[in-house]
């Protein structure tokens, strides 16, 4: 079905207050060009939250030396920096309501610009989860409001482009890698952490602005209430209970593969200097490789969308993911195990984006911060699992289980494609499948 009839299937924007006297709330919301000024702003403020966040993983290892810790009580303190991002995932979704999403954007890329240089100034496995917990707090909430932006202008643009800004995510975590493994034997943490912070700073001033002085998107409504005569929507106990359902499906399929990545985040370079026995600048690029198909993967993952369906494309995508990480984890030698990071890649590109993007669909910045609460509850127990699993049966079994979360994250869409009978907001047809 070609893109241009599919365009009732976009959320119906909020009224906001600062709505002109000519423009009616039965009005379409302007659509801007595929490339807007605020859709490259968000894209960059993506790509730096995607670098900042590498820019502390290629550090693991030295900081993890620097406090003594064992993989157990690294696993706990990577915990607070999970448990920072879920604590502050519901309040920012609250204030991305009350004062938009694009100014609550840049007050949180703001704070993780800050705290990502802490965890270089940690001495003890206590201090290092005290920085990680503020660490937290800032990416939860940037990963938040961007998103809730983000699905504002999906709205806007009447356009399923929701993958390209978790694109610009990778792709500034593709750079963060590669850059910190050019410079491990150059930089000591402190200073590389330090010019990151730096940078992040610097990226969210001019993005910021960009974005701020952009025209506002209509706020995507909760799709929550039974339709009225008039074209509005009434509110229901059987709506908003489904509507809650869905959020709920896809909050699993956000956290199942959330679980995956944040495994592979904290555990990618560990796994290959002290299970596959490479060097850092190895280890390094291995992530890097991880994050370079991530990117690929969400870069084609707009006409994948179309061209599959969102539902097909979760499905086929989880399963492939499942299949790379068996092979990353199990592979004895370099070059197998990177080549399964890669296939993990390609397979969880497009999982995360495609499950907030239908959350916000369907229940508005709310949506979005329930399913990313659960999403990034798969960072907050798989630091947690896989560090106590790896002191029990080896690390290489423990990342095993990211293969599991990863079949259950292919599946999820299955159900949410059922409940809604028909296909998301963002472009998929309409069965959901292709």
């Amino acid at each position: 079905m070609p893109l241009r009839n599919k365009i009732c299937s976009f959320p119906r924007p909020l009224s906001r207050p600062d709505r002109t006297p000519t423009q009616s709330r039965s009005t379409p919301p302007a659509t801007d060009s595929p490339w807007s000024t605020a859709r490259l702003a968000l894209t960059a403020i993506f790509a730096v939250d995607g670098f900042l966040f590498a820019a502390w993983v290629v550090r693991i290892p030295d900081v993890r030396s620097q406090v003594h810790a064992s993989h157990s009580a690294l696993g706990l303190a990577l915990l607070c920096l999970s448990i920072g991002a879920v604590l502050t995932m519901p309040a920012v979704g609250r204030l991305c309501l009350r004062y938009g999403s694009r100014p609550v954007t840049v007050g949180s890329l703001t704070l993780l610009s800050l705290a990502v240089a802490l965890p270089a100034h940690a001495h003890s496995v206590t201090s290092l989860g005290a920085a990680l917990l503020l660490f937290g707090a800032g990416y939860g909430g940037a990963n938040v409001a961007m998103n809730s932006a983000a699905v504002d202008l999906v709205a806007q643009l009447r356009r399923p482009v929701m993958p390209s800004f978790h694109a610009g995510y990778s792709l500034g975590g593709l750079l963060g890698a590669g850059l910190g493994g050019l410079l491990a034997d150059r930089l000591t943490t402190a200073w590389a952490l330090a010019l990151g912070g730096a940078l992040g700073l610097a990226v969210t001033a001019g993005a910021g602005a960009a974005l701020l002085r952009s025209p506002a998107a209509p706020m995507v409504a909760p799709d929550n209430g039974a339709a009225e005569p008039g074209g509005g929507r009434r509110p229901g106990r059987t709506g908003a209970g489904h509507v809650r359902l869905l959020v709920l499906l896809l909050g699993l399929t956000a956290l199942c593969t959330a679980y995956g990545e944040g495994a592979i985040a904290d555990w990618t370079t560990l796994h290959l200097t002290d299970d596959v026995h490479t060097g850092a600048g190895t280890a390094a690029a291995g992530y890097a490789a991880y994050a370079f198909a991530m990117t690929s993967g969400r870069v084609g993952g707009t006409w994948l969308s179309i061209r599959l369906g969102q539902t097909r494309l979760m499905l086929l995508g989880g399963l492939l993911a499942a299949a790379g990480m068996l092979l990353a984890a199990l592979a004895p030698a370099a070059a197998p195990a990177i080549g399964g990071f890669v296939l993990v890649g390609l397979g969880l590109a497009n999982l995360f984006p495609l499950a907030i993007a239908r959350a916000g669909a369907a229940g508005g910045p709310q949506g979005v911060a329930l399913a990313s609460t659960l999403g990034y509850g798969g960072m907050l127990i798989g630091p947690v699992v896989i560090g106590f699993l790896a002191d029990a049966v080896g690390l290489p079994l423990a990342l095993t289980t990211v293969a599991v979360a990863a079949s259950a994250a292919a599946l999820l869409p299955l159900a949410v494609g059922r409940r809604r009978g028909g296909g998301p907001a963002t472009g998929s047809r309409p069965d959901g499948a292709g």
